[in-house]
């Protein structure tokens, strides 16, 4: 079974680009910068999916994991959460210090997992932990921890007040279902970290394909037109 679990995340990763290319194309509709931001996320989510689809298809190789982790366990989420500052914050200066940064965050996050010493004997597992490929160098490991999870908070906590604010509205229904999905979605990403921890390749490759894709229904119902709009 774990010979064909490499299509689980390939197809997770496949969700995320049609995902992202959507939110390119909402970009050149509506110039709202938080979409551009969901998208890199995305674009990040599908790289670090196809890293983890190639080291389950024919065994990690450093460049792989390095990948994986960069883009998977560390950037991510917080693309997320800038996109969701925008979305709430209109003020510039709030929005060009988070521009930058995300921007000094993403160099130095890049560089120091690209420079880091990793443990190659710990990638022979179908999906290696965390902790023992990073062990001779744990702040590359608390990357993750520094980055995601308080963004994960944030994306949370401003779905949340974005679908508090719309609800009773019959007008906004969808919208409102919509977001509580993209809420939904990104806890379960969030919670395929505790198959991560314990090496379960199933589980963790489960949560990646179902969460993007209830993100991805999510978004689709809340952009849906309101039925009174006109066309």
């Amino acid at each position: 079974m774990l010979v064909a679990m490499w299509a689980v995340p390939l197809a997770a990763g496949a969700i995320a680009l049609v995902f992202a290319a959507l939110l390119v194309r909402h970009y050149t509709l509506r110039r709202r910068p938080a979409q551009l931001l969901w998208a890199a996320a995305l674009l990040m989510y599908a790289g670090a999916s196809l890293a983890l689809a190639l080291g389950v298809l024919d065994g990690w190789s450093g460049a792989e994991y390095r990948w994986y982790w960069a883009l998977g366990a560390v950037l991510n989420v917080p693309y997320l959460a800038a996109g969701e500052l925008f979305l709430l914050v209109r003020d510039r200066r709030v929005r060009l210090g988070a521009i930058l940064s995300i921007v000094f965050a993403t160099a130095f996050a890049l560089a120091r997992v690209r420079t880091g010493t990793l443990d190659l004997a710990a990638l022979g597992r179908d999906l290696p932990l965390g902790r023992e490929a990073w062990r001779r160098d744990p702040f590359v490991l608390d990357l993750a921890r520094y980055y995601a999870f308080p963004a994960y908070f944030f994306l949370l906590g401003g779905t949340l007040w974005s679908a508090w604010r719309m609800r009773g509205r019959p007008d906004l229904r969808d919208r409102f279902f919509g977001t509580l999905g993209i809420a939904v979605g990104a806890t379960v990403v969030a919670a395929g970290s505790a198959f991560a921890l314990t090496g379960q390749l199933v589980g963790f490759s489960a949560t990646l394909a179902v969460g993007i894709a209830v993100m991805f229904w999510g978004f689709l119902r809340a952009s849906r037109r309101p039925a009174s709009a006109s066309p």
